[in-house]
Formats: C-alpha cells, structure tokens, sequence
C-alpha cells in the first residue's frame, strides 16, 4: 500500500493576507484532495507491479496535472472562486459569477495556480500580468532506492501574492520558444512574503 501524506495544520501562517475569502483550510482540503489522489493511484499501480504515478510522469506533465487537481479542489472548498470555464484563460479561478458564464479569456478577478519544484515559488508564466498569483512548491522524491520505499510526493510551501508587470522579467526565447515571463528577484521577495504555508 502507497504511503499517504497530510496537510500538515501547524505548517500555516496564521498572518497570511488570503484574498476572496479564502481560507487555510481550503488549501489543507485541496491539498489532501491531492494526497488522497496519488495514495490511491500509487496503490492501485503498486498492486500491479508497475511504478509510482510520481515516478512515471514528466516534471512539465506532473506541474501541469498538478496544478489543474489543486485548481478544482480550491474551486470545490472555496466560497467565492470557482473554475474559470474558458479554455486557457485567465486566471485559474474566478470570482463566481463575475464573468458570464463564469468564463474569460483574460481576466482580473481571480487568482492564478501555479505549481512548481522550484524552492522558494520562481515560476514561469504566459506573460506579465496584474494578478493574484498562487504558487504552490512540492517535492518529489525519486532517488531513495528501492524505489518501493520513497517518501510520497509532499508540497512544501504554497506562496499567495498579488503582483503586478513591473514585478516580472521577460524570458528571451529563440524562434520557436514559447514566449514566458518569470517574476524577478524583488518579484519572487513579494511572492515569498506571502507565504501561506511552509514546512
């Protein structure tokens, strides 16, 4: 059976600025959400023989999974945000029934879900943007051998800040890159101040 993490209580800051009515507890919830997911996966495929989910997936594959179960799960506990329901748009979650729909390809009331292995929350984004940015920091474990006996995917910090264009960089791209931009170092300090959980 796959070992099953938890949202550690005492890991919150109880100072944290948490905007839309947000709560630590809908981050722990959309956390276990998560944990929950992954125990019940990784059983399932430890059963067969196979590896780990955490294992098998890309880190660009994993954020991304990653990031979309923590968007519905924050939508699912949370009493104001719920999914923006417009294919790539902006941000994540939306104010419920700011926009028609509850969909918009570029909005301002909402925050953005961002995930990443990176210590300390530097992410990269489709662009410079006026936003409440949530980046949640997570850790996984993929040397301990035997591979039977790694420590479950654990998220280490979530960082919750509203930042601004001026608080970005701009990442030059060849021809063919994706155009992106990352948070510079006073932008990522903002970032960090923010911090609404860490262990």
């Amino acid at each position: 059976m796959s070992k099953r993490n938890r949202a550690k209580s005492d890991a919150f800051n109880s100072q944290a600025t948490l905007p839309y009515d947000l709560r630590p507890e809908d981050f722990a919830l959309a956390m276990q959400d998560v944990y929950d997911f992954f125990s019940d996966v990784n059983t399932f495929l430890s059963d067969k023989g196979l590896e780990r989910l955490d294992d098998m997936l890309r880190p660009a594959i994993m954020s991304g999974l990653l990031s979309d179960m923590l968007t519905a799960s924050l939508a699912k506990h949370s009493r104001v945000l719920t999914e923006n329901r417009k294919h790539n748009g902006h941000p994540d979650l939306v104010v419920r029934g700011v926009y028609p729909d509850n969909a918009v390809l570029a909005g301002t009331d909402g925050v953005e879900v961002k995930t990443t292995r990176k210590v300390g929350g530097a992410v990269d984004t489709h662009g410079a943007r006026d936003q409440w940015l949530c980046v949640f920091v997570y850790h996984v474990d993929s040397k301990t051998e035997p591979a039977s006996a790694r420590d479950p995917m654990t998220f280490t910090a979530i960082y919750l800040a509203h930042v601004g264009i001026a608080d970005f960089r701009k990442n030059a791209r060849g021809e063919l890159g994706t155009r992106t931009a990352t948070l510079h170092k006073a932008g990522v300090a903002k970032l960090r101040e923010g911090w609404v959980y860490k262990i």
